[in-house]
C-alpha cells in the first residue's frame, strides 16, 4: 500500500486533541461488512494495513513502529458500461423482433435497462478502494490519502463517527497560523506584476516564492532545524486563471517559455507545479496543489532496511523530514509576508526577477 512502498499521494491534518484510549476497539467495531450481498450501494469500513478486506484491527497489525496505520475500503459492485450497453442492445434487438418492429420507445428501453442492470450486478466482482491514514501522536498530524472532494468527504464523516474527533486540515491558512500565528485573511496580494492587486491566495504566492528561491537565489537554502536545503522548482506549470480557466504549460521548457513569461507578467500566479527538496543524496518530489497543501506523487528517498517494520518506519522519518522543512520554509515566507519592510522588499526582487526572466518561443 502507498505508505509502505513507492509514491504517495497525501494531505496533511491537525489532529486537535488526543484519541481515545480505545481508539483500536472503535475502529475495529466498524471494520467492512461482507460483499457477498452487495448490490449497486456503496458501502464504507476500517481495515488493516495488510490488504483492502483485512478485518483484523489491533496492535499488532494497526500500530506499525507507534503510529496508527488502517484504510478505509470503499467497496461497491458495477457493471462496464461497455458490456451494459452490449447487453441492453442485444435485449431491444430481441424485444423488436418479437414485436416487429424497428424502433423502440423511452420508456421500454428505460425497462429492459433495468432489468439487465438486475441480471448482470450480482455476477459482477466487488470493486474495492482504500483511503489509507496515517496518524503521528507524537506530533499530533494525521497523514491521509484522500485526494479527491468525494473521498475526502467519505473519510472525514467515517473518521468522526469513530473517533469523535474534528481534523484540521493543514491548508495554507492553518498552518500559517500554527507555525507563525499569522492570519493570511489579513493579508493583501503582493502583486508581482506591477500595478497588479489580485485577491490573495497564500498557498500560490507560497509556490511562487519557492520558485523565486530556486531560481533567483539559487535554490540553496539553510532551515533553522533541517540544515542545508537544495530546491527545485519544475513544469508542468498551472496557473491561475480563474474566469477563464486553468493556464497549463507543460510543453517544450515550460520553465523558460514565451507562455510562461507572458502569464508571469499578466500576474498570473503558480497553483500547481513540481518540488523537489534535496540535503545530501536524499531526495524528495512531488507535485505541490499549492491551493490545500496537497502533495501529489511524493517520491522519499530510498530506504535501507529489507523487513516491513523498518522499510515502513523508515519512510515515516523521511516523510516527517520533508514535513518539517517543507514548514519551515513556508514559515520563513508567511514572516517575510507579515513583515512591512521585508514584504515590500520580496515585492520588489520578485518583480525584478520576473521582469528579466529568460524566455523562448515554444517550438510546434
Amino acid at each position: 500500500m502507498s505508505f509502505e512502498s513507492g509514491s504517495v499521494s497525501l494531505r496533511m491534518f491537525y489532529v486537535p486533541k488526543e484519541l481515545p484510549d480505545d481508539i483500536l476497539e472503535r475502529f475495529a467495531e466498524h471494520t467492512i461488512g461482507s460483499v457477498d450481498t452487495l448490490r449497486d450501494e456503496e458501502i464504507h469500513g476500517w481495515v488493516g494495513p495488510r490488504h483492502l478486506l483485512d478485518r483484523e484491527i489491533s496492535e499488532d497489525n494497526a500500530l506499525p513502529g507507534g503510529y496508527l496505520r488502517l484504510t478505509l475500503t470503499q467497496a461497491q459492485r458495477k457493471i462496464p458500461t461497455a458490456l451494459l450497453r452490449a447487453e441492453c442492445r442485444i435485449e431491444e434487438m430481441v424485444w423488436m423482433a418479437a414485436e416487429q418492429r424497428d424502433y423502440i420507445n423511452r420508456q421500454t428501453r428505460s425497462e429492459i435497462k433495468k432489468e439487465v442492470t438486475e441480471k448482470l450486478l450480482p455476477q459482477m466482482p466487488p470493486t474495492l478502494k482504500g483511503i489509507d491514514f496515517v496518524y503521528d501522536r507524537a506530533h499530533g498530524l494525521l497523514y491521509v490519502t484522500a485526494m479527491s472532494e468525494k473521498q475526502l468527504d467519505a473519510f472525514l464523516i467515517n473518521f468522526t463517527l469513530v473517533a469523535g474527533v474534528q481534523l484540521v486540515a493543514a491548508d495554507p491558512a492553518a498552518m500559517a497560523w500554527q507555525l507563525a500565528q499569522s492570519r493570511t485573511d489579513s493579508w493583501h496580494s503582493l502583486g508581482f506584476a506591477a500595478d497588479q492587486w489580485a485577491d490573495c491566495a497564500p498557498g500560490r504566492e507560497f509556490l511562487m516564492w519557492l520558485w523565486f528561491i530556486s531560481e533567483a537565489k539559487g535554490g540553496e537554502i539553510n532551515l533553522p532545524e533541517s540544515g542545508p536545503f537544495a530546491m527545485l522548482v519544475e513544469g508542468p506549470l498551472q496557473f491561475d486563471q480563474e474566469e477563464q480557466g486553468e493556464i497549463v504549460i507543460r510543453k517544450g521548457e515550460p520553465m523558460v517559455s514565451a507562455e510562461t513569461r507572458a502569464a508571469l507578467l499578466s500576474g498570473k500566479k503558480l497553483r500547481r507545479a513540481k518540488l523537489t527538496l534535496a540535503r545530501g543524496e536524499e531526495i524528495w518530489n512531488c507535485t505541490l496543489d499549492a491551493d490545500e497543501f496537497i502533495f501529489r506523487g511524493l517520491k522519499l528517498p530510498k530506504t535501507e532496511a529489507y523487513d516491513v517494520l523498518g522499510k515502513f518506519t523508515e519512510r515515516m522519518e523521511f516523510l516527517e523530514t520533508f514535513r518539517i522543512a517543507f514548514g519551515e520554509l513556508y514559515k520563513q515566507f508567511v514572516e517575510q509576508r507579515d513583515s512591512d519592510a521585508a514584504r515590500e522588499n520580496l515585492r520588489t526582487e520578485m518583480r525584478e526577477w520576473i521582469r528579466t526572466r529568460p524566455a523562448r518561443k515554444t517550438e510546434d
